[in-house]
């Protein structure tokens, strides 16, 4: 158990997800009894310990890469009979298990180190992300020009992306300074599972960029998904102003998820 606890704490702080599974309750005849565990990866590889092997720890292994991948935790119950009826098992008992997915904290990958990428990664980190701040002018893109991001990207962001891991637990605010951009940079972001994407600039560019994406073959259904124009309308002016009207959309967005 020791180990298990261990390799959960190196994971958490390597900000890599894992998810521990833990048997909470049984009836009859099972391998393991309640408070056995194990911990899993996003893949859904046995990280540490063991629920019972088999098919049945199998099973759970997939389900927790599911769970990690979703976010959300939940409880699997089994039956161990009869295998012809999809049972993973023939032990006679059935038990339960709880997949709790253990997250990091979320990251909100800005691209884009103008005014208001620079008062979006103050208030981002002040709300409690990993901020990563992404932009191919160096000379913006660095802690002294933008304080308080906790990675910097200054090289073209279409090569950086691939350095960054897009999960279900990323946000990603485009505040470029230009349509192209977003156009060179949205097929890729949209094939990811993001929790969040947006896009800064008025209807009328997005009307432009959403036309540019079509042509490139990107369906209504995945344009849906984007955020465009970024933001909660609440008057913004100001770049703080903006800032905090992209937060709060992405807070909503988070929660609902």
């Amino acid at each position: 158990m020791t180990e298990l606890f261990q390799k959960a704490t190196e994971f958490v702080q390597r900000r890599i997800p894992c998810a521990l599974c833990t048997v909470v309750r049984t009836a009859g005849s099972v391998p393991r009894h309640p408070g056995s565990k194990m911990l899993v990866d996003g893949n859904g590889v046995l990280l540490a310990g063991t629920i019972g092997g088999g098919a049945m720890e199998n099973r759970i292994l997939q389900e927790s890469r599911r769970c990690i991948a979703e976010g959300k935790p939940r409880l699997i119950s089994l039956k161990l009979a009869d295998p012809a009826a999809g049972d993973p098992g023939v032990c006679g008992g059935t038990l339960e298990i709880f997949i709790e997915p253990l997250l990091t904290q979320p990251t909100l990958l800005i691209i884009g180190a103008g005014h208001v990428g620079r008062a979006l990664t103050h208030l981002a980190k002040w709300c409690g992300f990993h901020v990563i701040l992404a932009d191919d002018r160096p000379e913006l893109c660095n802690a002294e020009a933008c304080p308080g991001a906790d990675e910097y990207l200054s090289a073209p962001v279409s090569e950086t992306l691939a350095q960054i891991s897009l999960t279900s637990q990323t946000c990603v605010a485009m505040v470029t300074r230009g349509y192209p951009l977003d156009v060179d940079l949205l097929p890729a972001l949209l094939r990811a599972p993001l929790a969040y994407l947006g896009v800064i600039g008025s209807e009328r560019r997005w009307l432009t960029a959403s036309k540019a994406l079509r042509e490139k073959g990107i369906g209504d259904a995945d344009l849906a998904r984007v955020h465009a124009p970024i933001g909660i309308e609440i008057g913004a002016e100001t770049p703080e102003e903006i800032a905090v009207s992209i937060m709060a959309e992405i807070v909503r967005v988070s929660r609902k998820s």
